[in-house]
């Protein structure tokens, strides 16, 4: 079987995109790490499966480049609601998730609006492993990283706040906090430095990925902690490595949206991963 694929990024969060319509497309883990290999695969921080849905326009399934699959990814659905809309000729769709449905529109030529839904606060729907204040939780790795919030939008998220990001050793200490016992399902760990009430810097180890560019659900989370803390208002622009995202949440429905570009770096042939359903 062969399956075209479109190599895309959102702010430099790259994602290798299957469209694999109604084709049975189930990597296993080694097969997942082989293309997502930037040495000897073609390289991506997740692999993005695009197949028919019942719905909503189109399916997408979700796996990290170390093998494991995933409920959600903000800028890999940015992406793919870019590829659907120019494919069906629509300036707005809805994507079919592990975590649910979401609604995407256009804002620009390539700038895609995404509702990832409300965030979830409670411990129990993180998860956390037991009960705690998600608002600051009791976690302390030095005197300046302390008190880190938690945050779900359909994967968890561990924010710090920090006075000098580019001080935070993050490959030290993001693999442990990824790993925390108090997260059952490992954590997406964020590290932000306020800027103001509209302005917040942002660098995250993604779960399964490391360091990353741009997280999408990390933005959604660092403003929604950042805001339940009293250091933002409930919008805010949230810049990263590869570029800056709009994240608004939302008083009226609670639901928080990100607005950010999309990019096509190459597309391709990828051979005989499975057969077809």
């Amino acid at each position: 079987m062969t399956l075209p694929f479109v190599k895309m990024n959102g702010l430099g969060n790259d994602f290798v995109v299957v469209v694999a319509e109604d084709h049975l497309f189930d990597p296993t883990p080694d097969e997942v790490r082989a293309l997502a290999d930037r040495e000897t695969g073609v390289g991506c921080d997740q692999l993005i499966a695009v197949t028919r849905s019942d719905r909503a326009a189109v399916q997408m399934k979700i796996w990290n480049a170390d093998g494991g699959e995933v409920g959600a990814c903000g800028n890999a659905s940015r992406c793919v609601a870019w590829l659907a809309m120019e494919s069906m000729g629509l300036d707005r769709v809805r994507l079919e998730t592990q975590m649910g449905l979401l609604d995407a529109w256009r804002v620009g030529e390539q700038l895609v609006t995404v509702d990832m839904g409300p965030p979830r606060l409670e411990w129990s729907e993180i998860p956390l492993s037991r009960k705690a204040d998600t608002r600051e939780l009791p976690i302390e790795v030095s005197l300046d990283l302390r008190g880190p919030a938690a945050v779900s939008m359909g994967n968890p998220h561990l924010v710090f706040f920090v006075m000098d990001l580019d001080r935070v050793p993050i490959e030290e200490v993001g693999p442990m906090m990824e790993r925390h016992p108090l997260f059952p399902q490992r954590a997406n760990v964020g590290f932000a430095e306020v800027h103001g009430h509209d302005r917040i810097r942002l660098k995250v180890w993604e779960r399964g990925v490391g360091l990353t560019r741009a997280c999408g659900t990390g933005a959604c989370a660092a403003l929604v902690a950042a805001h339940r803390r009293g250091f933002t208002d409930r919008a805010a622009i949230v810049e990263l490595d590869g570029g800056e995202l709009e994240i608004d949440w939302s008083e009226v429905d609670d639901h928080v949206r990100m607005t950010g570009p999309v990019s096509i770096e190459f597309t391709g042939l990828l051979h005989s991963v499975e057969t077809p359903a």
